[in-house]
Order: C-alpha cells, then sequence, then structure tokens
C-alpha cells in the first residue's frame, strides 16, 4: 500500500481510538468484548494494519456516542480504499471501461510524464499491439472479452497527442522494443509506428538503452498527469497517488530515469535495431 493510504489509514485508527478512550473504553480489550470482535480486530484498526468497515465505523460510532461523525469517516474509509483498487474490480464488466475511465484525466492534463520499462505506452500502441495486450490482460484476469472495445478506447487517446498544447514526456527501457507481443508482424508494425511519432513536435520520446548507467532502479511503470496524478500498475491492483510529497518522488525519479535516456537518431537507431531483430526471428 502506499504511504499516502497507510498514513490515512493510521490517522483514521488514531481517531477512532479516541473515540474509544473518550467513551471510557479504557482498553482495547473492553471494547472488543462490547462490540464482540477478537481484541486483535480492534488493535489493527487502530494502528492502521486494517482499513475499518463501513459497518464497522457505524458501530464504534454508536458505542461511543459520535453518531455525527459517521458520515466524514465513512467517506475518509472509501477514499483510503479508492487510492488502491484491485484490478479486478477495475474490470469487472471488461477492460473498455476503464479505457473510457482514462479519457476525462488525459484531456485536462497538460503535462504527461510517462515510464514504461518492458512495454510500449497505450497512447503509442498500433491496433495489433493493443489488441495482443488485451488478449493477456482478458486471459489473466477471467474477465469479460471486449477487446474490440478496449482496443478503440486506447486508440481515441492517442488524438491528444495532436490535439491542443499538451507536452508529452515519454520514457521506455529497450526492452520495451524486445518484449514480444503477437509476433515478428506485429512488432515491426509497432516499431515503425514509433519510428513514425517520435519526430511529433509536442513528444519528447526518450529510450533507456540496456547497458546505460541507471541513476535509479527502474521499477514499476507509471504514469504522471500534471503534478495532480501519479498512476502505477501491478499485477493486483493500479495504485493512485494525489499527495504531493509522493508526486514529488516520482517527478524525482523520471528526473533520474531520463538522465539514462537517449533521443533523436540514438533513440530511432535503437529503434531500427530493434526492427531487424524481429525480422531475423
Amino acid at each position: 500500500m502506499s504511504t499516502e493510504a497507510q498514513s490515512q489509514r493510521e490517522a483514521l485508527g488514531a481517531r477512532l481510538r479516541g473515540f474509544r478512550k473518550d467513551a471510557g473504553f479504557s482498553s482495547g480489550r473492553a471494547f472488543a468484548q462490547a462490540t464482540g470482535w477478537a481484541e486483535s480486530k480492534v488493535s489493527r484498526i487502530e494502528n492502521g494494519r486494517q482499513n475499518a468497515s463501513e459497518d464497522d465505523i457505524r458501530l464504534w460510532c454508536a458505542l461511543t456516542d459520535n453518531q455525527e461523525h459517521v458520515g466524514d469517516l465513512i467517506a475518509t474509509a472509501r477514499h483510503i480504499e479508492e487510492l488502491w483498487l484491485e484490478w479486478r474490480r477495475q474490470l469487472a464488466t471488461g477492460a473498455a471501461p476503464r479505457q473510457q475511465k482514462a479519457l476525462p484525466v488525459y484531456s485536462k492534463t497538460k503535462v504527461f510524464r510517462i515510464w514504461h520499462p518492458t512495454l510500449v505506452w497505450g497512447s503509442l500502441q498500433t491496433a495489433d499491439y493493443a489488441a495482443e495486450t488485451f488478449k493477456q490482460v482478458i486471459e489473466f484476469y477471467g474477465i469479460p472479452d471486449d477487446m474490440d472495445a478496449a482496443v478503440a478506447k486506447r486508440l481515441e487517446r492517442q488524438k491528444y497527442l495532436h490535439q491542443g498544447d499538451r507536452i508529452f514526456n515519454v520514457l521506455l527501457a529497450e526492452q520495451a522494443l524486445y518484449s514480444n507481443f503477437g509476433g515478428t508482424d506485429v512488432m515491426i508494425g509497432q516499431l515503425d509506428r514509433l519510428l513514425a511519432v517520435i519526430g511529433l513536435p509536442r513528444l519528447s520520446l526518450g529510450l533507456v538503452p540496456r547497458s546505460a548507467p541507471m541513476h535509479i532502479w527502474p521499477g514499476n511503470s507509471f504514469s504522471m498527469f500534471d503534478d495532480k496524478l501519479v498512476l502505477v500498475e501491478t499485477y493486483s491492483a493500479e495504485l493512485s497517488v494525489t499527495q504531493p510529497r509522493e508526486i514529488a518522488l516520482y517527478a524525482k525519479a523520471f528526473k533520474l530515469l531520463k538522465r539514462s535516456a537517449v533521443y533523436g537518431d540514438r533513440a530511432r537507431a535503437l529503434i531500427s535495431q530493434a526492427i531487424q531483430h524481429h525480422d531475423r526471428h
């Protein structure tokens, strides 16, 4: 869990602990007896190791005579849950709704900072490459097969590369040129696409060579939207980072990754080498 989500969970627990003590429950054991819970549950909630459910909050506030705080505390608990969204929840009805959800964020963002260590960023993907990635998503998570709709929504984001005054700072590791999605034809088509867009006026596309000296470990892929939001993807969930001090860390990481990147003709040369590799295999 992110430090932002954890710090908010700890703050919620501390507030509930204060309610308990103010109500005359001198120990977690006494409160556990009143609620019918295990004492360990009270301890986990108060110390931020477990998020309180909405029913937990209602009962806690009822027993401590703090019903007027129920709405505020439930909103806090919901926000904590939203900071860490399981992919199974986000993709329950298919991949297309998640792609649709991204469009308003993209429309409002002026400066993008994107890091992908193993695959090509979605807004630079061809339809065939995107389809191959969605095939894997659908199979891995066992979600409804809406691949065509998901691809269409992902490609719709590409319009922002050509509209308005947005700036796209995109970093890919060289490995992204070799991670094989769909075989030779798909990969060559995708790499040709990168050569076609690398000269776009508002796109800064950098590649981190495999042999480049690193100034920070590669970590997970992440997308920064201005200085307001960072999305970090893992196998199990998508983490939303909104706390300024955490966003500053990602901005610092991006700056350090950028120090290892090459641009222009050197980036084109890496892409051309990757095309030759896929053409031979």
